[in-house]
């Protein structure tokens, strides 16, 4: 299922920042010696993410229960957040950018004309991430946001992405993201209470210094 014509094309990102878009471009191409630079980081830059959300887990070892239950939805919180994205996606159908600006200077290679522009899924990655570490950890949200900037800045670099389809995507997945992790920082707490006392003790509690000492 897709929108009406009429209504992809209000999301035909060369009639909305396009100039933007090529104007990003045009930078891409007057420094080529950091376009495979940036074309790696785009893509392995994900994994900033994925270790971030490990540091919230490994140091919510350490605090209350609802901080690890906030650790271990983080996660989650990400995933509803791409899932809701991929539906905008299909729903809205609007082409990439190698296909609707042609003569712009890409470095990315083009993707098949089923892979949708809008919104980016690496971008909703990355901005989910700082919503579900905002309540557990501020400063790792902190650092991810920069992260989700760069990333942001980075579909833009190498020609996958309108700069409206990075907008977008943060602004579709901070507030899923967010309220998932409100949820399930709630209704998933007396499991992971009950998880800290059984057989997943040791992964989601630290032990306590001198526990094991000798007596």
């Amino acid at each position: 299922m897709t929108l009406h014509p009429a209504v992809q094309l209000a999301f035909d990102g060369s009639g909305i920042d396009g100039s933007w878009f090529t104007a990003v471009t045009d930078f891409a191409r007057d420094t080529k010696w950091l376009n495979t630079p940036v074309e790696l980081w785009t893509n392995a830059g994900l994994g900033v993410f994925a270790v971030l959300m490990a540091v919230g887990w490994w140091q919510a070892r350490r605090r209350e229960t609802r901080a690890m239950t906030l650790a271990l939805a983080a996660p989650v919180c990400v995933v509803v957040a791409f899932a809701v994205a991929e539906v905008a996606k299909k729903l809205i159908a609007e082409v990439r950018p190698c296909y609707s600006m042609p003569h712009a200077y890409l470095v990315d290679a083009c993707p098949a004309r089923t892979d949708y522009a809008f919104p980016s899924g690496h971008e909703t990655v990355a901005a989910a991430t700082v919503a579900a570490l905002l309540l557990l950890d501020r400063r790792l949200a902190a650092v991810a946001a920069a992260f989700a900037l760069l990333e942001g800045f980075t579909r833009v670099y190498v020609g996958a992405h309108y700069p409206h389809d990075v907008i977008g995507a943060a602004l579709i997945a901070l507030p899923v993201a967010y309220l998932t992790s409100a949820v399930l920082g709630r209704i998933a707490l007396p499991v992971v209470a009950r998880l800290r006392t059984g057989v997943l003790l040791p992964v989601l509690t630290a032990p306590t210094p001198g526990a094991h000492a000798a007596p």
